[in-house]
C-alpha cells in the first residue's frame, strides 16, 4: 500500500512539473536576479515601441557582451525605438513572471516580439503531453502580453530549428504548428522563417548557427529580414532617430 501510494505521489508530482511551463516561476540564481533588476530599471527608460521577450537566441542579439550580433541589432531596428528583453536559460514559466513582475509594466509597446520554447523542449524528443505544455506555456506569454497591452501587435515568432539533438525536429515541428494556429492575423501575427534557415528536415543550412542552437550573424539576419517586413506594415518605415533604452548585458560579462 505504501509503495503504491508512492507512486500516486510520484506521478502526481511529474504532472505538476510538467504543467508548469504555463505558470510564472522566478529564476532564483544570483545574476538572474541581478539581470532582472537589470531589465526593471531598462523598462522605464527611454521609448518602448517594439519590445522583444526570449531567452538566449534573443537575449544575445541586443546585448552589449556581443558587440557584433549588437551592432547588427541596431542596424535592423534603429528608428523602430526596439528594446530587447531576453534573458539566457529561461523557459516559458520564467519570461512569463518576468512579464507579470515589472519588465513589461506600463510599457504598452506598439509590437511585441515573442520568440520561446526552445528551452522547454531541451535535446529530449518531447512526447504528446510534452509538445501540448509548450504550446500552453508560449500561449501564456502571448495572453499576459495582451492582457496587459492590448493594443499591441504580437508577433510570434516560430522555434527555431536546433541540431544538438536532431531527435527534437519533429516535436518542434508539431509545436510550431499549434503555434501558428495562435495567431488570428490581426493581432497576432505568426513569423516562421524556418525554411530559410533549415532544409526540409530542419538540418541548419551552413553558417546559421555558432553552436547548433544559437543563431549566428547570418541566422541574425534571416530572422530580421521576417521582421522588418512585418514592422513596416505595422509601423511604417523606421524614422531617423531612436529613443530606445541603452542596450544591457549579462550581469557576469563585466566580472569576465
Amino acid at each position: 500500500m505504501n509503495h503504491l501510494r508512492f507512486l500516486l505521489v510520484a506521478a502526481v508530482a511529474i504532472t505538476t512539473l510538467r504543467a508548469a511551463a504555463d505558470k510564472p516561476v522566478p529564476r532564483t540564481d544570483p545574476n538572474s536576479k541581478l539581470a532582472h533588476e537589470q531589465l526593471l530599471a531598462k523598462a522605464k527608460q527611454g521609448r518602448i515601441d517594439v519590445y522583444f521577450v526570449g531567452d538566449s537566441i534573443t537575449r544575445r542579439w541586443g546585448a552589449t557582451d556581443y558587440p557584433d550580433f549588437l551592432e547588427h541589432w541596431k542596424k535592423s531596428f534603429h528608428g523602430w525605438n526596439a528594446a530587447n528583453f531576453g534573458w539566457g536559460g529561461d523557459s516559458t514559466e520564467h519570461m512569463l513572471w518576468r512579464l507579470q513582475n515589472g519588465e513589461f509594466a506600463g510599457i504598452n509597446p506598439k509590437v511585441v516580439v515573442v520568440l520561446a520554447g526552445t528551452n522547454n523542449v531541451g535535446r529530449i524528443p518531447p512526447n504528446d503531453e510534452k509538445v501540448a505544455e509548450i504550446v500552453r506555456g508560449v500561449k501564456a506569454i502571448v495572453d499576459a502580453c495582451r492582457a496587459m497591452s492590448p493594443a499591441s501587435t504580437i508577433i510570434l515568432t516560430a522555434i527555431f530549428p536546433r541540431n544538438d539533438n536532431p531527435a527534437v525536429l519533429p516535436g518542434i515541428a508539431r509545436i510550431n504548428s499549434d503555434l501558428a494556429r495562435l495567431a488570428d492575423g490581426k493581432s497576432v501575427r505568426f513569423l516562421d522563417v524556418n525554411d530559410k534557415l533549415a532544409d526540409k528536415e530542419g538540418i541548419l543550412f551552413e553558417g546559421m548557427t555558432v553552436d547548433k542552437l544559437h543563431l549566428s550573424l547570418k541566422g541574425y539576419e534571416v530572422w530580421a529580414s521576417g521582421l522588418k517586413l512585418m514592422l513596416t506594415a505595422l509601423l511604417g518605415p523606421p524614422a531617423k532617430t531612436d529613443h530606445a533604452p541603452s542596450p544591457t548585458g549579462d550581469p557576469s560579462a563585466r566580472k569576465r
